[in-house]
């Protein structure tokens, strides 16, 4: 059984709750209106950090520097706007006549590029050779069963090789360091950035002086169009190479001392 609470009881405990609940209710009221009319600052604003600058080009790492030439920058023209400058440089170091007999005189910069690239792989593009293609159709000579490269085949390169003989390496040389930027563009644009073409000229140039030279006919086959050393150590060698073999080795013995001439001129020799 439960004791009943008396009246008086009752109304003093009331009173005491009710005096709860308003000291409740003040204090959320109170919260309320410092929220409401003094907010809290507001967090610092974010500082972005300044963009990273950017990259700067690498520049080619050189293995065989050109010679400092001492003169002024000449003003070249674009690239692709270079041919009569290049051709009339070129007329005047080698002679009008040469240039009419071997030179093509579209995108020469280009295609000596291209052509000095390829020289070392087994083989260059034909329509990308910066010269005329060699006259006539390859020599040879039968000995029964055998198909040999003649010794009539060389004189089909002695217009060349008489040009490359009568050339003045020095002034050549000189016209390469003048024009190098073309050079260095196209080289470029070829897919080689950040690589530096007188270090692949140089390369190239060694290749082709490691040339052998064979004073014995050579035996050749027919498998389809064209002939091919029959000797897959000689068919297996870079386009280059190959045609220094079949210019036989009185004419390869010429271009390899010109090429020896230019590698003085074009290598700074610090």
């Amino acid at each position: 059984m439960w004791e009943e609470e008396s009246p008086d009881s009752f109304r003093r405990k009331l009173i005491w709750w009710l005096a709860g609940l308003v000291v409740v209710a003040a204090a959320g009221f109170g919260i309320w209106y410092e929220f409401l009319f003094h907010p809290a600052p507001a967090a610092p604003p974010t500082v972005a950090a300044p963009p990273a600058p950017p990259p700067v080009a690498a520049q080619p790492a050189v293995s065989h520097p050109l010679p400092a030439t001492g003169g002024g920058n000449e003003a070249l023209p674009a690239l692709n706007d270079s041919d009569s400058m290049v051709q009339e440089a070129l007329t005047a170091a080698l002679g009008k006549p040469t240039i009419e007999a071997l030179l093509v005189p579209q995108n020469i910069v280009r295609h000596i590029v291209v052509t000095v690239d390829n020289l070392e792989r087994h083989k260059v593009a034909p329509e990308l050779r910066p010269v005329k293609p060699t006259a006539g159709q390859t020599v040879v000579s039968t000995q029964g069963d055998l198909t040999v490269l003649s010794a009539a085949n060389f004189d089909r390169y002695t217009t060349f090789v008489h040009a490359v003989q009568a050339a003045d390496v020095k002034a050549l040389a000189a016209l390469y360091q003048r024009e190098y930027p073309l050079f260095q563009q196209a080289y470029e644009d070829l897919g080689y950035p950040g690589k530096y073409f007188n270090d692949r000229l140089v390369e190239v140039i060694d290749h082709l002086l490691e040339t052998p030279e064979i004073s014995t006919p050579i035996q050749l086959e027919q498998p389809r169009v064209f002939y091919t050393f029959a000797d897959p150590t000689l068919e297996s060698r870079s386009a280059g190479q190959k045609l220094l073999i079949r210019m036989g080795p009185a004419n390869a013995r010429i271009i390899k001392a010109k090429l020896r001439e230019l590698r003085a001129e074009i290598v700074s020799k610090k």
